[in-house]
């Protein structure tokens, strides 16, 4: 069976309508930092009417930086409760009441205006950023397990396709002649209703995961009709056969909770490899990279610096669209390889440029091109890999305790870059970017020896790679069911 026949019409629609809790996280990660002046206005005036005084720095200072981190805060939150709703709801049902958070938050931060509350904004911003963290543990996991084995990779790098296509509609939305002005910048954060309702719509449309229904539900013939549909074809075979040898599997073996997964040596090298990637992800520099860029841009010479920062978003979307069509042929290892060493050139690059900034003007253009080299290798790698490798190193079992872990380290990660980034910028200058190298270096070292390649195969496959290069005598081989591989394939 090819990979042009597995590509279905239903199999575009499941995946699509799932991305959309991936442009969800994406848009509402990035909507906030364009109108910044315009709502710090209205905390101003909000304040000015409650007290009768002008609001003070430290203050809206305060505000604004909570305004800010508490997205992340439900973020970690939500990230660490995956495995309490797909266990007991299904893949598909997860997603669907999940957008009951999207539209309390809408209305909270669209009626906040209104109500002349800041605290409905920050209560708006926590409950989205509950929602975004759900959404970024069922999103690769629902895609990762309807997808064909040989298709994996692709159609997992849709979410960071979604993630960042939501990052440049808020970046084009933000636009003060747009949304980001003082009497529609309600709608803008509460444009995440129409998302919401789109995937309302469409989910019934779209099947539950069949791994989910034979191995967690054991109900053997709905999983064959939705392969069925899935892969266009009546000869299902070979994915029934490993989904039975995993259910096999899986009998034999405790339902895996995430002390368990801490606590077990059988997990421990898949468990670091998914940590390490995530924070490969969120501590490479990306966020720091957008936050200079407006500077950047300024000092270039650019006279609308906000669109530039838009082009940087185009290129972040670009280069996520080249990952996909590559993932496949050119493996995730050797793209996560390439990428880090790839963001490690640009950041030295970068950080000559800034630092040689004030003697020699020219010097501003080597910036710009290193900003958009640091983005490009970014989407290359750590950007949309992190997330579906997760996948492919647990089976059915730990698989849901694994991507509330990984998705809690990823939001973890965030939340501290977004708190320290500005103090240890305003320390180091331009040279914050030798950090994020050192980072970088330290990542590919540990890609290099530890992560391995999981493209065209099945989780059996790596389980059995994984046993093969740790001595298979070592443990029984049942033991060995639910894990990933060692990079020595």
């Amino acid at each position: 069976m090819n990979s042009d026949k597995q590509v279905t019409f239903q199999l575009l629609l499941a995946v699509g309508t799932a991305v959309i809790g991936s442009l969800q996280f994406g848009y509402n990660t990035g909507v906030i930092n364009a109108p910044q002046k315009i709502i710090e206005g209205f905390y101003n005036e909000t304040y000015i009417g409650r007290y009768s005084q002008n609001i003070s720095d430290a203050v809206l200072t305060t505000l604004w930086s909570i305004s800010v981190a508490i997205f992340s805060v439900g973020g970690i939150i939500g990230s660490f409760s995956v495995g309490l709703f797909v266990n007991r709801l299904g893949r598909k049902n997860s997603m669907l009441i999940a957008n009951i958070l999207a539209f309390i938050a809408a209305a909270f931060m669209g009626f906040s205006k209104l109500a002349a509350s800041w605290e409905m904004l920050i209560i708006g911003r926590f409950i989205i950023g509950l929602y975004s963290g759900l959404s970024t543990g069922f999103v690769p996991m629902y895609v990762g397990e309807i997808a064909p084995t040989d298709l994996r990779g692709a159609l997992g790098t849709l979410h960071q396709l979604g993630v960042v296509v939501g990052i440049l509609i808020a970046q084009i939305f933000g636009i003060d002649s747009i949304m980001g002005n003082a009497t529609l910048w309600p709608f803008l954060l509460s444009f995440t209703f129409i998302p919401a309702v789109v995937q309302c719509v469409l989910l019934p449309f779209c099947p539950e995961s069949p791994r989910y229904l034979l191995i967690n539900q054991n109900e053997e013939g709905k999983a064959q009709d939705v392969l069925r549909k899935l892969r266009g074809t009546d000869d299902v075979n070979t994915d029934m056969q490993e989904m039975r040898e995993e259910s096999r599997q899986m009998m034999r073996e405790k339902k895996v909770t995430i002390p368990e997964l801490f606590r077990s040596p059988l997990y421990r090298q898949p468990l670091l490899i998914a940590v390490m990637l995530q924070l490969s992800q969120q501590l490479s520099g990306i966020n720091a990279v957008f936050y200079y860029s407006t500077a950047i841009f300024e000092k270039a010479g650019v006279s609308q610096p906000v669109y530039a920062t838009i082009g940087a978003g185009v290129v972040n979307t670009a280069f996520t669209v080249v990952s996909l069509f590559i993932v496949e042929r050119a493996g995730r290892r050797s793209l996560h390889l390439v990428g880090l060493m790839g963001m490690a050139v640009s950041a030295v690059l970068m950080t000559v440029a800034m630092a040689l900034l004030d003697k020699l003007k020219w010097m501003s253009y080597v910036s710009i091109v290193a900003i958009f080299a640091f983005v490009a290798f970014f989407e290359i790698g750590p950007g949309p890999i992190p997330w579906f490798i997760v996948a492919e190193l647990f089976s059915q079992g730990p698989r849901p305790s694994a991507f509330a872990v990984a998705g809690f380290s990823n939001w973890s990660a965030n939340f501290v870059v977004g708190m320290c980034f500005q103090y240890v910028a305003n320390v180091c200058g331009p040279y914050v970017f030798i950090i994020f190298t050192v980072l970088l270096l330290g990542f590919f070292i540990f890609t290099y020896f530890k992560v391995p390649e999981t493209k065209g195969r099945t989780f059996d496959e790596i389980s059995a790679a994984f046993r093969q290069s740790s001595g298979g005598d070592k443990y029984a081989a049942d033991d060995f069911n639910t894990m990933g591989a060692d990079s020595q394939f």
